[in-house]
């Protein structure tokens, strides 16, 4: 069933059961829904800064609380900081809700609240090979790459398209048919994971939907 409640509730409400789920812990709004600017397309950006000690125990319960909000269909970790200590962005995908409102869910221990670049240029913080979904990465191109071109931004479709066949070792790139190339795409993801299949099929109704027509770029 389709989710008909609005994104601005489901934020709303995922924040509050993050907070109810952990004393002294704060949320914060980010991006284009804090700012006023969200259309049609804007995901869900959320800072959860948590006690220090807690850390840990939050990341591990995150999906779970969330869950109780709307039931969850994949929590993903950024393998830029799956290792950090005082640091984690969950990728957060509801059922039945649009792709676009995915929920980016960054974690901090209270320590690094206020430190932007805590980890960001420490190896040791990342995931290894093995440890995160290249596929699975190329499919979150897939579906930023609809959003890119339906607000015009071709560029960045082509980068985002490109980065996703390589990242899954394709030797295939954007033509500027955009409903094709993300299909392409999509649908190479899920050969490479079949646990994806199903997800990269909602990703290329997704791209008929929006770009359902061969439209060849500009840049």
């Amino acid at each position: 069933m389709d989710f008909r409640g609005d994104r601005e509730g489901l934020a709303a409400d995922a924040r509050a059961a993050l907070e109810q789920s952990c004393p002294g812990s704060r949320t914060v709004l980010l991006g284009s829904l804090a700012a006023g600017t969200a259309d049609a397309f804007s995901d869900i950006d959320v800072e959860w800064i948590v006690p220090d000690d807690l850390f840990a125990a939050c990341v591990m319960k995150a999906g779970a609380v969330l869950h109780a909000v709307r039931p969850v269909a994949e929590v993903r970790s950024d393998p830029d900081f799956l290792h950090s200590d005082r640091r984690r962005l969950l990728f957060v995908r509801f059922e039945g809700v649009p792709l676009f409102w995915r929920l980016d869910l960054s974690v901090r221990a209270q320590s690094v609240a206020d430190d932007a670049d805590y980890d960001s240029a420490n190896p040791a913080a990342r995931a290894r090979e093995g440890e995160w979904s290249r596929p699975a990465s190329a499919l979150a191109n897939a579906v930023g790459a609809v959003k890119a071109v339906a607000r015009n931004r071709t560029a960045d479709a082509r980068g985002l398209v490109n980065r996703g066949f390589a990242r899954i070792g394709e030797a295939d790139s954007a033509t500027g048919a955009w409903g094709e190339d993300i299909k392409r795409l999509a649908r190479a993801a899920g050969r490479r994971e079949p646990g994806l299949a199903a997800l990269a099929e909602q990703v290329a109704v997704l791209a008929d939907q929006h770009l359902g027509y061969p439209t060849q770029s500009i840049d």
